[in-house]
């Protein structure tokens, strides 16, 4: 049997507790350490304003909506000055595909933040990045270039969905397609940035595609070894445009799916457990599951609280949580390296 069809046959038929067992132990090869990591940081939606129509989100408002919005630089500011006084490390900065914002506006809003408010910038997905070479006719690498010049420190693995065209044909047809999401990432990579990699799943796609997705991960990251970092989650489908119908996602789909990341992806270093849409408890057992990472305080997050997912917690609780797992909480940054937390002087 091909590697393909022996992996496909592992995700669909082994039971979940074996699965998660294997993902445990690629785990413990992996990070022997017993150290579960997590980042202090904000998620800063700039805009709402959208012409991406993708189906599976509820965020999103059509230009000339009065629900549309384009945040302030100082608003921004506010928002960062917030983050440092809790702790915070860096900010995840993304936006909407709005066309009636110009490209000075992104370089300038970097200079900004590190002239007035320095922090760690983790900033606009790939998606973003195809919409703006495409609307202000640039090449995608000279996009890159420019933002790394105005400060980019790295990029997020949003808009990866499932990385196979006939699925994004059917939930985000507008959006960077599979073939271009992926090299924009090798791009980014060849440029010096580090960046996360991510999957939504439960968009229609088959588990034959979710494999697929998982494997063109592992090519890029086998050339550059750019990617941090992998996230799955379900899709949230309440108050979608077009996907509501879909069923939600159970904890044991999820935990077979993140434990089979795991052990599809060895080339990249970490996992991250999904609590924001799958809950504290779940993500807590996906620390069994092949995670090592339990994602981020989240301080504000909009898109998954607008399809009506969502959960909040502190930095005491994520730490309580890990420990209750039977790991050692670290504070991080975007790229993994470890910090004091301001309690453990």
């Amino acid at each position: 049997m091909s590697e393909f069809a022996n992996l496909l046959d592992l995700y669909k038929h082994a039971p979940l507790l074996e699965l998660g067992a294997l993902a445990d132990a690629k785990r413990r090869e992996l990070h022997p350490d017993g150290i579960v990591t997590y980042i202090v940081d904000r998620n800063i939606n700039y805009t709402n304003v959208c012409v991406a129509d993708c189906g599976f989100c509820a965020f999103y408002r059509r230009p000339k909506d009065g629900e549309g919005y384009t945040l302030s630089y100082e608003q921004i500011g506010v928002k960062i000055e917030e983050t440092k006084e809790l702790g915070g490390v860096q900010i995840l900065i993304q936006g909407g595909h709005n066309p009636y914002i110009p490209f000075e506006w992104y370089l300038e809003l970097i200079k900004y933040i590190k002239r007035h408010h320095p922090i760690h910038i983790h900033g606009f997905s790939p998606s973003e990045v195809d919409f703006w070479a495409t609307l202000y006719r640039m090449d995608a690498r000279d996009v890159i270039r420019e933002l790394v010049k105005a400060g980019l420190d790295s990029i997020p693995g949003g808009g990866g969905e499932i990385l196979v065209q006939r699925v994004r044909d059917l939930v985000a047809p507008k959006k960077a397609g599979a073939n271009r999401w992926l090299e924009i990432m090798e791009m980014a990579h060849l440029e010096g940035l580090r960046t996360s990699s991510t999957m939504m799943f439960g968009i229609g796609e088959t588990p034959e595609e979710r494999l697929e997705h998982l494997l063109r991960l592992r090519d890029v990251q086998s050339r550059t070894g750019g990617f941090t970092a992998f996230i799955c989650w379900p899709l949230q489908p309440e108050n979608t445009p077009t996907l509501s119908h879909m069923p939600k996602t159970d904890a044991v789909e999820y935990l077979r799916t993140t434990a089979f990341a795991r052990l599809v992806l060895d080339n990249i270093p970490n996992i991250q457990a999904s609590w924001v849409t799958m809950g504290m408890k779940v993500g807590q057992i996906a620390l069994s599951y092949g995670c090592n990472d339990f994602g981020s305080l989240m301080i504000e997050e909009n898109v998954v609280s607008a399809a009506n997912t969502t959960y909040s917690t502190t930095t005491d609780e994520m730490e309580r949580l890990i420990r209750n797992a039977g790991f050692t909480p670290r504070r991080r940054r975007q790229n993994y390296q470890l910090i004091a937390s301001p309690t453990a002087a």
